[in-house]
């Protein structure tokens, strides 16, 4: 099964001018400078590419290894029913800081993701500069598309937004995420090793395609 995931810009919300155009009569009042905010969403977003189910994860802390892996593992849960037959998922990815194929707590929960799942995963990266092809990417347009000129002013109100638009006539199945996640966690290298005997990479590819296989 191949799906497709990424973040997206953080969401400011507030009564911010997000520029855009609004369809109404009367003009929206929106603060001028965005120099204050109420909070802050983190969006990812994991896309079944044949199906074209979008999946989208609003967090409220910060975009972490283990915010992604996390949202990774709730969306199995949440659909592992659905692919009785699936045996490995093929997960294209762009090379963010979060989920760089050499980050070591991504290598940790990725492998520990496999063991869980018992199945088979093949990361396949977008080198620098290319990650507008992964096709997430033209979820998050459609997205920036469907509520252009919208007041984000409360949690609740870009979570609704998300909810309504429409991806290959779908609408997403948007999720709110709790708890603050801590940055900048590193595996020591001795801990590390355990977990990079599931850690394949490529011989002609070794930082942008990589399988794990449970063990």
């Amino acid at each position: 099964m191949r799906i497709s995931i990424d973040s997206k810009a953080k969401v400011k919300i507030g009564n911010l001018s997000r520029g855009g155009k609004a369809r109404t009569l009367d003009a929206t009042k929106a603060n001028d400078h965005d120099d204050h905010w109420d909070a802050i969403l983190v969006p990812f977003g994991i896309l079944d590419v044949l199906a074209g189910q979008l999946s989208i994860y609003f967090g409220q802390s910060a975009e972490t290894t283990d915010f992604i892996v996390d949202c990774l593992e709730a969306w199995w849960r949440e659909h592992h029913d659905n692919y009785p037959q699936i045996e490995g998922l093929e997960i294209n990815l762009d090379g963010g800081s979060a989920v760089r194929s050499n980050r070591t707590q991504f290598i940790k929960r990725m492998v520990e993701f496999v063991q869980m799942t018992r199945l088979s995963v093949h990361l396949i990266y977008y080198p620098p500069y290319h990650s507008k092809y992964n096709p997430i990417e033209r979820c998050w347009a459609a997205l920036e598309q469907y509520w252009n000129g919208t007041i984000l002013n409360s949690i609740d109100t870009a979570v609704q937004w998300a909810s309504n638009m429409t991806w290959n006539g779908l609408k997403p199945l948007v999720h709110l995420i709790e708890g603050t996640y801590e940055k900048n966690i590193t595996v020591p290298s001795d801990e590390l090793e355990a977990y990079k005997q599931q850690w394949l990479c490529s011989e002609a590819l070794p930082k942008w395609d990589i399988k794990i296989v449970p063990n």
